[in-house]
């Protein structure tokens, strides 16, 4: 998902049913933090980083 994106509820019966959790989306860590260390995550308008320490731990601070 590019930072202008939105995320979308999945629609369906599976979705719509209360106490029905959504699918849970998997990313890889290379693949969110590049050969990078840190990222921002906006979320309305908080920005929040998630940092990998080099003990391979994840931070995420806001």
């Amino acid at each position: 998902m590019h930072e202008d994106e939105e995320w979308v509820k999945p629609q369906g019966p599976a979705h719509d049913e209360p106490g029905v959790a959504p699918p849970r989306r998997s990313v890889a860590a290379s693949e969110l933090f590049g050969d990078g260390h840190e990222v921002e995550i906006r979320l309305g308008p908080a920005v929040y980083r998630l940092r990998l320490t080099k003990s391979g731990k994840l931070i995420l601070n806001k």
